[in-house]
């Protein structure tokens, strides 16, 4: 999609256009990419606010829950005025206000093996954001990522640590090929037990923004083939190599998984992610 520029969006998007490896094309792109964020939590918040500050023209938010109290510490898209309002409403209107140019799509429901294929395909986004804070959500996601040939960046945050890595079809590992199945249950303490910094999200999921950008852009190395991990205590980052498994259930040579299924984890009270 080629779209040309105003005046307005010249002055606005300034800063990305003097950028060498961005410019007036580059911004054009951005304008023209779409991008899906499933959930609009801790991690999807910033992302999305980020997405729509640089201009992605259309932006997806994907979440069933409504504001509470307690997403304030952290979920940043939405205010104190917003509890009790549906979260992809609050989402959408804080980018309305943010950026006119973004078209904001919403769906609001939980993902499940059912309809997460039809919300990827719906805009035919190129890039996906896992912003979710459960285990049988990611494990969904990846598989149908992959099955839909769709890039798609993984997020985590716990206490004061979080990790990202990025899926590229065909280019290295997904999120199987490190995790091949789910933890067994209470291995992995929910968020209400074990708290989180609420700048984690921030750090996070602005991470998996510009990992959106610059797919869009095809600039830069991508957390392609690697796992990134940050500890806020030690103020360190650590950027660990990942092999891709070729006996991957998902992704591998002989795939065994080729249908999306739910899995019935208890997760943590998602109102809190």
């Amino acid at each position: 999609m080629s779209v040309s520029l105003t005046n307005e969006q010249i002055e606005r998007y300034s800063r990305h256009i003097i950028l060498q490896q961005v410019g007036g094309k580059g911004q054009e792109k951005l304008l023209g990419g779409k991008v899906l964020v499933i959930g609009t939590g801790g991690l999807g918040a910033p992302a999305a606010m980020y997405l729509a500050a640089a201009g992605v023209g259309q932006i997806g938010l994907v979440d069933f829950d409504v504001v509470d109290l307690s997403n304030l510490q952290r979920q940043i898209i939405h205010q104190t005025k917003d509890v009790g309002k549906p979260k992809i409403q609050s989402g959408k209107e804080t980018i309305a206000e943010m950026n006119p140019d973004v078209t904001v799509h919403t769906y609001n429901e939980l993902v499940n093996s059912a309809n997460i294929r039809d919300i990827i395909r719906d805009q035919d986004y190129d890039f996906i954001i896992d912003g979710t804070d459960n285990f049988p959500a990611k494990f969904l996601i990846n598989d149908a990522c992959v099955m839909e040939k769709k890039a798609y960046s993984h997020a985590g945050i716990i206490r004061f640590q979080g990790q990202l890595m990025t899926y590229v079809p065909g280019q290295g590992p997904c999120y199987r090929c490190v995790f091949p199945t789910m933890p067994p249950k209470d291995a992995v303490p929910t968020c209400r037990q074990a708290g989180v910094l609420g700048v984690m999200g921030g750090i996070i999921g602005t991470l998996q923004a510009t990992e959106a950008l610059k797919y869009i852009l095809g600039i830069g190395d991508l957390l392609n083939g690697y796992l990134l991990t940050y500890d806020a205590l030690t103020m360190t980052f650590r950027k660990v190599k990942i092999p891709h498994n070729h006996d991957c259930a998902v992704c591998g040579d002989h795939p065994t998984i080729t249908e999306l299924v739910d899995y019935e984890q208890p997760a943590c009270d998602l109102r809190n992610h």
